[in-house]
């Protein structure tokens, strides 16, 4: 009841980041159910549309835990631990409002897709997708329940497994296990070729690969930054950046990961291109793949931002300008820009060959 009441209650931009959890929620519910059709009609590679198809889910559950860290109804605040209301207990909340969001996605997911199918009447476009989602086939409620329920579960697990009250590590640490399990992943997608589960497993480690390089990587572009003879300017820019290495960098590592799976598509496309067995939700699923990475790392910038507020106000209280504040805020894109790029497309140069050999 807190949580609602919490979630109720806040800003217009904190229920619309909700809402964007409930909408890559409903996404991703109604991808399942379309594997689930397949399934049925196809029970041949039912498997491997599965595996393709928790991609999406992985990208949305990062979503939603970015979004809950940033939650103002999550936050300590003074006094409350007085009223009962301690980490443990704000872990909590962040848990249950992250559960109702992905709750409300799936739930909006099965009427969309029982609407289009034509099992509900009485709106526009009714039945509109019978052929494409096999309504000529009974759909297991027991199932289809099942795989709509994957959402919430992964989202609540995970957001009360990494928003628990924990020390935080050096964001050095990830570097060489991110360059190990990118070197693994790229050796995998060599072995296994364009086609399988061993493909998405390569893609998968270099994904992880990547999140863990992130906030060394960031770490190491706000120490570039203030190299050779720093003045005021990117000392501000790259010692704030070394500050918000941990929580921009595992989103900004999956981001470049999305990133060279784009250029890599691109780059076979005239041989024959990535065999994804999700048919014509291929385009979506990897669209909605990339809008949650983008909108993660969105979140938390919007994350640091507020950590950095008490920093930031007592530099305007000294007479620092606001101009100051913004040319070291765009010093700090820039640097990420320059490095994530060219991660991106060496990335991307690399499991081309490895496809391609």
């Amino acid at each position: 009841m807190l949580a609602l009441r919490l979630a109720r209650g806040s800003r217009p931009v904190v229920q619309l980041r909700r809402l964007l959890v409930a909408a890559a929620a409903a996404c991703t519910g109604f991808l399942l159910l379309y594997v689930l059709a397949e399934a049925l009609d196809r029970p041949a590679g039912s498997f491997p549309r599965l595996l393709w198809a928790l991609v999406p889910l992985a990208a949305t559950v990062q979503l939603a835990v970015a979004v809950a860290r940033t939650d103002p109804a999550t936050r300590p605040r003074e006094g409350l631990d007085a009223a009962g209301l301690g980490p443990v207990r704000i872990t909590l909340v962040a848990t249950i409002s992250t559960a109702v969001s992905c709750t409300l996605g799936s739930a909006l997911a099965l009427a969309v897709f029982l609407h289009l199918r034509g099992d509900l009447a009485g709106l526009p476009f009714d039945g509109a997708g019978a052929r494409l989602l096999h309504a000529d086939r009974p759909l297991p409620v027991a199932a289809a329940l099942t795989l709509l329920a994957l959402v919430p579960l992964a989202a609540s697990a995970a957001t009360a497994v990494l928003l628990r009250p924990h020390t935080p590590l050096a964001p050095q640490t990830g570097l060489p296990w991110g360059i190990t399990l990118t070197a693994c992943g790229l050796a995998t997608q060599a072995y296994a070729g364009r086609g399988g589960p061993g493909m998405l497993a390569g893609w998968s480690l270099t994904a992880i690969g990547l999140a863990l390089a992130g906030p060394g990587l960031a770490y190491a572009c706000g120490t570039l930054v203030q190299a050779v003879r720093p003045g005021a300017l990117r000392l501000l820019a790259g010692r704030a950046l070394q500050e918000e290495a941990p929580r921009l960098g595992p989103p900004l590592g999956v981001l470049c990961a999305v990133g060279a799976g784009a250029l890599t598509a691109l780059a076979l496309r005239d041989r024959g291109g990535l065999l994804v067995p999700l048919g014509p939700l291929t385009g979506p699923a990897a669209a909605l793949v990339a809008l949650c990475a983008a909108a993660t790392l969105l979140t938390s910038a919007v994350e640091a931002r507020q950590s950095r507020g008490p920093g930031r106000e007592a530099l305007l209280a000294l007479g620092a300008p606001a101009k100051v504040l913004r040319t070291a805020a765009s010093l700090r894109a820039t640097a990420l820009v320059a490095v994530c790029l060219p991660l991106s497309w060496g990335v991307a140069q690399l499991t081309s060959m490895a496809l391609t050999r």
